[in-house]
């Protein structure tokens, strides 16, 4: 009888606790009531800089855009003429504030330059190993780079690769 009692004792003391602590740590309404509004952050470039960057009409600099490209990119790893590994990858652009029309206007281009950088990585042993080491991954990243530059100019600030895993064969 005590061992079918005491897991729902447990349970109940421990559910007790939580709405306990939950009561204790929340904070005081007069405390969140004088919190400032935030305003609203544009994203549209008002001027520069003299650094080259956007501007708001504070003078603040602009956030980066995040754009996220739509589909993963699959890559091969062939070895010995056959196809030893396949490697899947989700890569996101960082680009100036209000780039991310023109970024979705060249994704095509984009992802063809992406998908040559990355069958050479490949070609070359990128793939191969501990491929997730750091200077493997900075070569990568540096080479997706100046791929997307070429594209897009010099409102690409960096290529993410937000996801990235290897499946053997």
């Amino acid at each position: 009888m005590v061992r079918k009692l005491l897991p729902v004792l447990l349970v109940l003391i421990g559910i007790g606790g939580g709405i306990g602590a939950g009561i204790m740590l929340r904070p005081d309404p007069a405390e969140t009531a004088a919190l400032p509004e935030c305003e609203p952050v544009e994203t549209a470039a008002h001027g520069a800089k003299d650094d080259g960057h956007a501007v708001d009409d504070h003078g603040e600099p602009l956030l980066p855009e995040y754009v996220k490209l739509n589909n993963q990119f699959v890559v091969p790893v062939v070895d010995q003429d056959r196809v030893a590994a396949m490697v899947i990858l989700s890569l996101s652009v960082e680009a100036s504030a209000g780039s991310r029309e023109d970024v979705y206007a060249r994704e095509p281009k984009l992802r063809d330059v992406f998908l040559q950088v990355l069958f050479d990585h490949a070609n070359v042993g990128g793939f191969r190993g501990a491929f997730t080491t750091a200077g493997n991954m900075q070569i990568l990243r540096d080479a997706l780079l100046d791929a997307a530059r070429g594209v897009l100019g010099q409102d690409v600030r960096d290529v993410l690769i937000t996801d990235i895993a290897r499946q053997d064969v």
